[in-house]
């Protein structure tokens, strides 16, 4: 192998043994040095919104209710995940949905509508779960309210993915 390049891979190595042993022995406020260093700042107005903590959501923005106005909940406060599963027998693709209430002052949320365009599913789907009202409304849990903490979740079948969002809520 050439010098030059056995020089620059042990400087690489060497570099990354020593962050793993920076994270390791200096623990922070937040949790450990290596965390601290990578954490990220959001500045909105006056605020300042650390994003440690945060999961974040690809290409989607979210409204930060305003618990100061009064406001219990807000469709904020319903998270989506959706993910690719196993394919069926017959080779299409199929996907599982999670819905799960993150309200923070303890709200239970009723009457999830979600924007779903034609969904469609070759899988059946408990229509108590999830069900297509007409296009782009979709209602989840048979409009009964999704307990604090709770997750609603479904398998759907289809060429592709659907994009699901919230589009209104009922705080209960």
């Amino acid at each position: 192998m050439n010098r030059r390049f056995l020089l620059v891979l042990l400087s690489s190595v060497s570099t990354a043994v020593l962050f793993l042993v920076l994270i390791v022995l200096f623990p922070g406020e937040s949790g450990s040095f290596g965390l601290k260093l990578m954490g990220l700042r959001i500045k909105q107005g006056n605020n300042t919104f650390s994003a440690l903590h945060r999961k974040l959501l690809h290409g989607t923005t979210m409204k930060e209710p305003n618990r100061l106005t009064g406001e219990k909940c807000t469709k904020a406060d319903i998270v989506i995940n959706q993910g690719a599963t196993r394919p069926l027998p017959t080779g299409i693709p199929t996907y599982t949905v999670e819905i799960m209430n993150i309200c923070v002052t303890g709200c239970d949320i009723s009457g999830i509508h979600l924007n779903c365009g034609w969904f469609s599913s070759a899988r059946l789907i408990n229509p108590k779960t999830f069900r297509r009202l007409r296009y782009n409304d979709c209602l989840v849990n048979d409009g009964k309210p999704l307990i604090n903490g709770g997750t609603v979740s479904f398998q759907y079948a289809n060429t592709f993915l659907y994009p699901l969002s919230v589009s209104r809520v009922i705080c209960s």
